[in-house]
């Protein structure tokens, strides 16, 4: 049940809406479900004083604005108070009767109408739709006193839940103030008169949410919004020095014709300037961030290397979030930036799943929690790699090594619901299990051409090979409190275990090393997870079937553009030679 509350100072107008056709026709039968006496006049369905309801509407309007007009000066200039209350898409309908005691509750919970008090405000609850109503309240007591009505929203927000969870009606999330505003109806009407599939809104939010992810500096941030489309307008202090910015997309103008301007702020609480210029600051992307091992084989593609760095810093990411602390606030933006990363660069087939799911994580990266020494120079880093690397082919090397960088990006928002769980940021949890869902979705897909390569060359290993593999991840597994492997599903990890070994590494210390990074227990298939550790600590192909690739194209897809599935993708051809590197030093 969500409630959304505005102010204003037309009663007769917000009436007149309420019992009109809508914008769109979309009302249907309004009606009164209740009032502040209950025997307020309902133009709606009251024709026995006057068949008119024009007159009727008058009536209720004077009955309404009786305190308003007696308080005189007194009043507040904006004297309405509007409420309207939604269910949730797919609850039942709820009885008018219901959305009358609705209603009185929430009169009650923020100040205008108490249960009991002869002075308290006058209301009226009108339904026009089955899934909602509007609630209306003058803002002038019987003693032609002001309501003392603070925090009225989070007053309203927390009756909602009571009332939720007492009409078995699915429970809403309840917020922390840090979420981005949702657009409004008006926002929402206008993109559908124009064909566009959401609000300016939401595009420009994803739009400078990606221009963010990686970013050395101010400069190169507005260079990336103008690069994606956007026109781009800084506000400037008389000193010249930046106060902030303003985004419009191309040709969405107002009714005079003027663009339509949205500044960081309004589209999420931490795309201001400001906060920018923090994150910025607070993770600077520099040529001394640490660089991982996992990207320093130069006979890979540079998307390749750049998914290996990026898997072990959201490793080490997870590893800050498993502690717990207030430090794991300060990962949680930099974690996004590499989500937006991939989402732009990854192959169209999964490009969809990978965008919703950095979309929901977008909420999970903010709450009140402050880190004081964060340092995300190397996540920062690793997701200005990837921008920077250019759009990964959907086969081969760069393919298995999305897989492998979704595959730790899984592990890395279950650690950041958890993170979120354990200090009641509801919302954020949610967002980051949404996310979590999003990007599973995403590995299955783009994890199928690597791990069944990988599976047939297990299948084709000796009878001693095998049975000595098995025994070191029998072994190994035992000492971790883990489930051993069974099936073909263990055929990718006893292929990357033997390659290894043909790499000059030992199996079992390998093998200790992957499951010691961190906890394996969130893990949906520990097999899958511990290939890909396995195949980054060794420095073996994330595609064992993969040929060397051509240096990808430098262009990113931006926030502007639909993803499009790929066209007649080559086929891979598993290549059963493990791949010998000299021993490691």
């Amino acid at each position: 049940m969500v409630p959304k509350i505005r102010r204003g100072s037309r009663t007769h107008g917000l009436l007149v809406y309420l019992y009109g056709p809508g914008k769109r026709d979309e009302h249907t039968d309004p009606h009164l479900v209740g009032s502040w006496d209950g025997f307020a006049p309902d133009p709606g369905r009251d024709t026995s004083a006057d068949p008119d309801p024009k007159v009727t509407l008058a009536r209720l309007t004077a009955a309404l604005d009786l305190r308003v007009k007696q308080a005189g000066t007194a009043a507040p200039a904006q004297h309405v108070w509007h409420c309207s209350v939604r269910t949730e898409p797919g609850a039942r309908i709820l009885t008018d009767a219901e959305w009358d005691a609705v209603a009185r509750r929430l009169v009650h919970a923020v100040n205008l109408a108490p249960e009991g008090d002869p002075d308290g405000c006058r209301w009226v609850a009108v339904r026009h739709a089955d899934d909602h109503i509007h609630i209306l309240a003058t803002m002038v007591r019987g003693d032609l006193r002001r309501p003392r009505m603070n925090y009225d929203f989070k007053k309203a927000q927390a009756e909602c839940r009571r009332i939720e969870k007492e009409l078995g009606l699915r429970q809403l999330r309840p917020g922390d103030g840090t979420g981005a505003k949702t657009p409004t109806s008006a926002e929402r009407f206008k993109a559908e008169r124009t064909g566009r599939p959401e609000a300016s809104r939401e595009t420009l939010r994803e739009a400078v949410r990606q221009a963010i992810a990686g970013a050395a500096d101010e400069h190169e941030f507005f260079s990336r919004l103008r690069e994606a489309g956007l026109r781009v307008q800084t506000v400037a202090l008389p000193s010249g020095d930046l106060r902030g910015y303003k985004v419009a997309l191309p040709g969405d103008r107002n009714r005079l014709g003027e663009p339509v301007w949205f500044s960081g702020s309004t589209l999420a609480p931490d795309l201001s300037l400001p906060k920018i210029r923090r994150r910025l600051a607070d993770g600077s992307s520099d040529e001394d961030a640490p660089a991982a091992v996992g990207g320093s084989r130069t006979d890979w593609s540079p998307p390749a290397r750049a998914r290996r760095t990026a898997t072990e810093a959201a490793e080490r990411a997870a590893t800050v979030l498993d502690r717990g602390d207030d430090e794991a606030a300060g990962q949680l933006p930099a974690v996004g930036e590499i989500l937006d990363a991939v989402a732009q660069t990854s192959p169209a087939s999964i490009r969809a799943e990978l965008r919703a799911a950095a979309r929901a994580f977008e909420r999970a990266t903010r709450s009140h929690v402050r880190a004081e020494r964060a340092d995300t120079r190397a996540v920062r880093a690793a997701a200005r790699g990837i921008v920077q690397a250019g759009t990964a082919l959907g086969r081969g090397e760069d393919g298995g090594t999305t897989a492998m960088v979704v595959a730790t990006l899984v592990l890395v928002v279950v650690a950041a619901a958890r993170w979120h769980s354990a200090r009641g940021h509801a919302q954020q949890a949610e967002a980051a299990r949404r996310t979590a869902e999003h990007l599973r979705a995403a590995y299955r897909q783009a994890a199928t051409g690597p791990m069944q390569a990988l599976r047939e060359q297990g299948s084709t290993l000796s009878g001693a090979e095998r049975h000595r593999h098995e025994s070191t991840i029998r072994t190994v597994l035992a000492d971790s409190s883990l489930p051993p492997s069974t099936g073909s599903r263990s055929d990718a990890l006893l292929a990357t275990l033997a390659q290894a070994e043909a790499a000059g590494y030992n199996p079992e210390s390998l093998l200790e090393k992957a499951t010691d990074l961190r906890e394996l227990d969130t893990a949906d298939n520990v097999d899958d997870v511990l290939v890909w550790r396995l195949r980054r600590l060794a420095q073996l192909p994330a595609h064992p079937g993969a040929a060397r690739r051509p240096e990808a194209s430098t262009r990113r897809v931006t926030a502007l553009e639909p993803a499009r599935p790929l066209r007649n993708p080559a086929p891979v051809t598993p290549n059963t030679n493990p791949v010998r590197r000299p021993p490691r030093r």
